[in-house]
């Protein structure tokens, strides 16, 4: 393959892949244009195997959903609802703590909490949450509030934003998701998000939570109407700010599906197309240490193969997940096992390693769990 790599289209790619240079803009659009996808992948899988060789990550978490009332009216959302709706919620405290307190007897090593933006909440509503969380599962990391929810946050407490962040970190917050990036494109924006931040307005959240020492992912929401310039665009950004802050743990592609929403006359994404996101970040990132295959909107077979296309983390057990149903299936409660996740990665020719949230290996089996 090496071979037939150097006499390619992609042979210049080759040779920056190889020195561990940064791809430009008009390289990273000939990545999605390119119709070898399979070449894309193997340039993939070298930087991929260069900083993390045959190990593939998974993780034992809970998705928590705070509230799916939302004032973004984001045209590709099936999420949010709005006050009087019947599908409407807001969680208190006590039932978060609850929801915490009915997986207690299994294993977590990270709880992963977001939510609508409901202006209705007040301050002190944010703190309770993680404040609960941390008092009953003290040893797991809470991962918690896109950057479009401390945006929120911050105007609900009227405080700078730094205060607010190590108001949530001294809480108990441990760091940030990466939702809410959706695509960096103004005209992407203004179409489908505009009563939301916009790629200035994210990154500046991103950069603040770094400077006090919180770190976060990075996401992008594909498969709607972005073009691949604008995705290039999008994953330059990010490697730039990563660049400056070193504070993103993980790039994780997200998958549209168009189910129950505005734009639900689209196809959903074929996993062709999922696999050249996880490829084309992967190249583009190199400067992530890690290309997460979120298997519950990619599904299991698909973030299998992604294993050998970039990707080294498939995510984890997942618990009531609301945002997406990509597995078909009218229940929130998707989940895999451990041994599922094991033998996922076992069958995909790769070692699976437990983690936790910032990537440490795992080598106690039974984490923080109790019996109830």
């Amino acid at each position: 393959m090496e071979r037939l790599i150097r006499r390619s289209s992609l042979a210049d790619l080759y040779e920056k892949v190889s020195a561990g240079e940064h791809l430009s803009f008009e390289e990273g659009v000939r990545l999605y244009q390119e119709p070898n996808l399979t070449a894309v992948g193997y340039l993939a899988n070298l930087l991929r195997e260069r900083k993390h060789g045959n190990v593939a990550y998974y993780v034992r978490n809970q998705h928590l959903n705070y509230t799916n009332i939302c004032n973004k009216f984001c045209r590709f959302c099936s999420f949010y609802a709005l006050p009087g709706d019947p599908r409407a919620y807001t969680l208190s405290p006590e039932e978060v703590r609850k929801k915490v307190l009915d997986y207690l007897d299994i294993p977590i090593w990270e709880i992963h909490m977001v939510g609508g933006v409901n202006p209705k909440l007040p301050y002190n509503y944010y703190l309770d949450l993680v404040r609960i969380i941390k008092e009953v599962r003290p040893s797991a990391h809470l991962k918690a509030f896109t950057m479009v929810e401390l945006y929120q946050i911050a105007k609900v407490a009227k405080r700078p934003l730094p205060e607010v962040l190590l108001e949530l970190k001294a809480a108990g917050l441990d760091s940030i998701p990466g939702g809410g990036a959706e695509v960096f494109s103004e005209r992407v924006h203004q179409e489908l998000f505009p009563l939301k931040i916009g790629a200035d307005g994210w990154l500046q959240m991103a950069k603040a939570a770094h400077q006090v020492g919180l770190h976060s992912n990075a996401t992008m929401l594909y498969g709607h109407i972005e073009a691949p310039f604008e995705k290039v665009e999008h994953l330059i950004r990010l490697r730039e700010l990563q660049d400056e802050t070193k504070g993103f743990l993980a790039y994780i592609p997200l998958a549209f599906d168009p189910q129950n929403t505005e734009l639900d006359h689209l196809p959903p994404t074929a996993g062709e197309a999922d696999l050249r996101e996880i490829a084309v970040a992967r190249l583009m990132l190199d400067n992530f240490d890690h290309i997460k295959a979120f298997w519950i909107m990619i599904t299991p077979s698909v973030a299998q193969l992604s294993l050998w296309y970039g990707a080294n983390d498939i995510d984890g057990t997942v618990v009531e997940y609301e945002i997406t149903h990509a597995l078909g299936t009218s229940s929130n409660k998707q989940a895999l096992t451990r041994q599922q996740l094991l033998e996922m990665i076992t069958e995909a020719g790769r070692e699976p390693v437990e983690r936790d949230a910032l990537y440490h290996h795992i080598s106690d089996p039974t984490p923080n769990s109790h019996q109830r």
